[in-house]
């Protein structure tokens, strides 16, 4: 069995539409995908719709990967199998909404006072799905496309970063509540790619007072020995271990797709679905 447990599409930063994401699972061999994107689970009904009205032979796991800050650190915690319509999480998704189009409010504000760059909200809209997530690429975007720089790594470089003046920090919720809240809709929460946040060994210790059922051990910016670092560390707190290419577009350097190309083993399926049947009997 070939699994992939973290994929974005055209509803946050990744490229390539539902559809497309589910084309190219097949065409890359997955038995097993889950569609992971930022704030949002609006590509779930797309997806499935157009496996059910292709008779496509894929299993769509739900997901969302939710942004979060604590101590300065940007935490991503992924969720599966949560319920959809549970009513706190679903606050959630539209907390975490509203933050970000204040935020991308903000920074087009920021923009045209300080930087002399004049966009519009619609403009950046324009570039994510419908009811989709904003996030500094579609704002990098935007900015090139008003010629405000010559390409989107420079408008990072420039405009879209932590020290930049223009730039303003999304309001958020933390990685604790993000847990707790995707634990309590009967999900299961796991520590996205750890090896960005430099607490993680001690934040994922602390997160499993809040529900945190997993840890991303398998993830295309883990070298072995990070694997088997993460692998043990959920060892050591009892956590089921999950990965995934983190997919949002063809890489450029490779000149290929990545999707499942990250190794995770069959057996991280399985796990995870005895999570969800052990969190079903509570």
């Amino acid at each position: 069995m070939k699994i992939d447990l973290h994929i974005h599409t055209t509803y946050s930063d990744g490229t390539f539409s539902p559809e497309m994401v589910v084309d190219t699972a097949v065409e890359c061999g997955l038995d097993v995908i889950a569609l992971t994107d930022h704030d949002n689970i609006l590509s779930h009904k797309v997806a499935n719709d157009y496996v059910k009205k292709n008779n496509i032979d894929i299993e769509i796991i739900p997901g969302v990967e939710i942004n979060t800050i604590y101590k300065g650190y940007e935490v991503h915690i992924l969720g599966y199998f949560m319920d959809t319509e549970n009513p706190d999480f679903q606050n959630l998704m539209k907390s975490q909404q509203e933050a970000r189009i204040q935020q991308t409010n903000e920074i087009i504000e920021l923009l045209n006072k300080k930087a002399g760059i004049r966009i519009k909200f619609e403009d950046i809209k324009s570039l994510v799905a419908e009811g989709g997530s904003i996030g500094r690429p579609h704002i990098a975007r935007a900015i090139t496309n008003a010629g405000g720089v010559n390409n989107v790594m420079e408008a990072y470089a420039k405009y879209i970063n932590d020290s930049s003046n223009v730039y303003v920090q999304r309001k958020t919720v933390s990685p604790h509540d993000a847990c707790e809240i995707i634990y309590d809709a009967g999900g299961i929460p796991v520590f996205a790619h750890p090896i960005d946040v430099e607490i993680s060994d001690e934040l994922a210790k602390d997160l499993t007072s809040y529900g945190l059922r997993g840890i991303e051990a398998y993830h295309r910016k883990h070298s072995p020995a990070m694997i088997e670092h993460y692998s043990s560390l959920a060892e050591k707190y009892g956590l089921i271990i999950t990965g995934g290419s983190d997919f949002h577009a063809p890489s450029v350097n490779h000149g290929s797709i990545l999707m499942g190309k990250n190794f995770v083993p069959s057996w991280v399926y399985d796990e995870l679905i005895k999570e969800k049947r052990r969190l079903e009997l509570l």
